[in-house]
């Protein structure tokens, strides 16, 4: 937890300047406000996170969330009776996706970065190849319900990364965590102490794909049906997973730093817009950090095998 710190040092930073620049983010009704936007990527950031410590990668988050949002308004086309079963269709389309990535990386020894690449790319092309550039039908007002209502106070978005997040806790804190660290810090090892590698790792893709499905729902309310919602929500994922001090190559890390790496990211864009900072800037800021971890990295892995010589 110790090496988790400096990104709540940071986060923490940056939740006081946008409080300077505007006090009304102090008021619970703004500061909830912010935590529903950055919701799909704090869930998307969790899903990543598992797949990345493992020693993988999975660049199809992004695609499969816009496919999600198309099909859903294809299906429902405004109907409140489908809302639920295209909903459960959603979550079993995500996993799926997560357990063909999974499978090829692991049983076909295709490298990660080229099956989800491979992958976003094959579901860009069949969401064009459906919609034409321009999706048709409508969600059902129960469906954005999730994705811009709220229980109470409290946002459903709100509530539902609430429950994300204690579910990745639980889950990296029970034997299943252990495995996915020790695969990842490395498999060869890992596999001689009797872990399953190729199974824990597809696993790791099943709840990425998971966590693309619950962003897509969420973020569908929120902004309704486009062909570019969730684009570049890969690249945005990964930035907040190694921003949270995920070592890239995986073994290291933890979920609740690259969840607030997440909150980190959506908080500096917030304080970007907040000084009239062009929104064109983030891909750049994005690429800096990505760079920048993966220096640091290199750096310290020589450091830590001298110490271990």
């Amino acid at each position: 937890m110790r090496r988790a710190l400096p990104i709540f040092v940071v986060l923490a930073g940056l939740l006081v300047a946008i409080a300077v620049a505007n006090p009304y983010f102090l008021e619970p009704p703004a500061f909830l406000a912010f935590v529903k936007r950055a919701a799909p990527l704090v869930i998307l950031a969790a899903g990543q996170y598992f797949v990345i410590v493992s020693g993988e990668f999975d660049l199809s988050v992004g695609s499969l969330v816009t496919a999600e949002v198309v099909i859903a308004a294809r299906l429902i086309d405004g109907s409140a009776a489908a809302t639920w079963p295209v909903i459960l269709l959603l979550i079993a389309l995500g996993m799926l996706t997560g357990l063909v990535n999974g499978a090829v990386t692991t049983r076909l020894r295709v490298p990660s970065f080229i099956t989800t690449l491979g992958m976003m790319l094959v579901l860009s092309g069949a969401v064009f190849l459906w919609t034409g550039g321009a999706p048709r039908g409508a969600l059902s007002p129960q469906f954005r319900e999730l994705g811009r209502g709220s229980l109470g106070p409290v946002p459903w978005s709100v509530l539902i990364l609430i429950a994300a997040a204690a579910a990745a806790i639980w889950a990296m804190r029970a034997d299943f965590g252990r495995t996915l660290v020790a695969a990842g810090d490395n498999d060869r090892a890992a596999a001689l102490s009797g872990v399953r590698v190729p199974r824990v790792r597809t696993v790791a893709f099943m709840i990425s794909g998971l966590s693309a499905a619950v962003a897509a729902i969420l973020l569908g309310g929120f902004a309704g049906v486009s062909a570019q919602v969730g684009q570049g929500l890969e690249f945005q994922a990964i930035t907040a997973v190694v921003l949270g001090g995920v070592v890239l190559g995986g073994g290291r890390g933890s979920v609740i730093a690259a969840m607030a790496g997440a909150f980190t990211l959506e908080a500096l864009f917030t304080l970007l817009n907040l000084y009239g900072i062009s929104g064109a800037l983030e891909p750049a800021v994005q690429g800096v950090i990505i760079i920048a971890a993966v220096a640091l990295g290199v750096v310290s892995i020589p450091r830590r095998k001298t110490a271990a010589a």
